[in-house]
């Protein structure tokens, strides 16, 4: 029966099974922060949490990709879905009356067996969109154009959906509790790998059988590309992990639900405008896919963006909400046409053969940054407040931006940017 699917049904399958994924990660996300901030723990508390789910996702980029590559990707899909579930089913018996330190160190374990499932299934479904693109001559420009909707409807999507699962995740712990939350999640995930039992063995396998220094051997694109997104992604995290959902509960004194929805529909909204990307570069007269200077452009503005949100706090603006809401919906969207751009650049380097290796690795980058935005968002929360964490992320775009002018041009695009 597997053997009988087209490369499109085959990428159809992986990206169901995508999104299901990431229900359960946006969802899991915010019970952690909301459950263990109820319990007294500190903003740094709760990023150590997390220290184990970003790290262990740097070193599943990097070996996923060469497994992805060496023994197919429904290997790597498998893998990192029924992960997930067993992470899901180790929080299930956690309990408020557990000593501080076993809970801290039993979360920390099943959030690194979480990263670890989250970037195996991320690759997969990434690595999966090359395999089915046109690599005729003829059809090359038309491909890279394919290439860029295809990238941007999955990451777009994608968003989105993590966007629901963290509105899910502030209703479930409202409703049903942090353990019953758990359970209910890790049963549903299961029903989503039955799913993916069509899948053929050899989807994304390499023909030949790649070295393991191929890990580390990568063109300039993919090296300069993966740096920009680790400062891209820190960006991001320094703020939204910890200090957000912290500040909008603490200081503006929102409820559970509330931020959840908010930060949901922060990410829904990010993830439309990642979908939208292409169709919106055609309407600004951009019908060739994107190159350099879309990267140093987006890139640039994006840095303005938390610096003014940082200014309006520290002048003590009449609504603070309003300036923190309004400066991070501009900053979502435009932090989307960033990444919708860098997603499609890394697969615009690279080559269907090799895809798994050079998306493991760029991926890696992405890891090490939200690791890196992890740990600053809940250290900087208690030095400076968000104000500190904003400035934190000015300072890593900027990074970003200049890391990005060293980027080599694609040679098969034709772009005009």
């Amino acid at each position: 029966m597997a053997r009988l699917l087209t490369p499109l049904q085959q990428y159809a399958v992986v990206t169901a099974n995508y999104w299901a994924f990431t229900l359960t990660d946006g969802a899991l996300r915010m019970l952690v922060v909301f459950h263990f901030h109820a319990l007294g723990y500190s903003t740094l508390e709760i990023a150590f949490l997390f220290l184990f789910y970003e790290f262990f996702g740097i070193v599943t980029n990097l070996y996923g990709g060469w497994l992805g590559a060496r023994f197919g990707l429904r290997l790597t899909l498998w893998s990192g879905t029924l992960l997930q579930v067993a992470a899901l089913l180790m929080l299930i018996p956690i309990a408020d009356s557990w000593p501080r330190w076993l809970s801290v160190v039993y979360v920390m374990v099943a959030q690194a067996i979480s990263g670890i499932a989250k970037d195996l299934n991320k690759m997969s479904a990434k690595s999966a969109i090359r395999t089915v693109v046109p690599e005729t001559p003829e059809d090359q420009e038309r491909g890279d154009n394919q290439l860029f909707r295809w990238v941007a409807l999955l990451t777009g999507s994608k968003n989105a959906l993590k966007g629901v699962g963290f509105f899910l995740g502030g209703v479930l712990l409202t409703g049903i509790g942090f353990n019953r939350a758990v359970a209910v999640m890790a049963a549903g995930l299961f029903v989503a790998f039955l799913l993916t039992l069509v899948l053929p063995a050899d989807l994304g396998r390499m023909k030949q059988k790649p070295a393991f220094t191929a890990l580390f051997s990568k063109s300039r694109g993919i090296n300069v590309l993966s740096l920009a997104r680790f400062f891209l992604f820190g960006a991001r995290d320094v703020w939204f992990v910890v200090a957000l959902p912290v500040f909008l509960q603490t200081t503006l004194g929102w409820r559970f639900w509330e931020v959840g929805g908010f930060m949901g529909l922060w990410v829904i909204g990010y993830g439309i405008v990642q979908a939208a990307a292409p169709a919106l570069r055609r309407s600004w007269g951009r019908s060739a896919p994107p190159g350099v200077a879309a990267v140093q452009f987006w890139s640039a503005v994006l840095t303005a963006i938390p610096a003014l949100i940082a200014v309006a706090l520290w002048r003590q603006v009449q609504q603070p909400a309003v300036a923190v809401v309004v400066g991070l919906v501009v900053f979502g969207l435009v932090f989307a046409m960033n990444s919708s751009i860098h997603s499609y650049m890394v697969l615009a380097y690279t080559d269907a053969e090799s895809v798994s290796l050079n998306v493991g690795f760029y991926y890696m980058a992405n890891a090490a940054g939200r690791l890196l935005g992890t740990v600053l968002s809940g250290a900087l929360f208690l030095l400076g407040g968000l104000q500190a964490c904003l400035w934190a992320s000015t300072l890593l775009v900027a990074a970003a931006w200049l890391v990005g002018n060293g980027l080599p041009a694609v040679a098969t695009m034709k772009t005009t940017d």
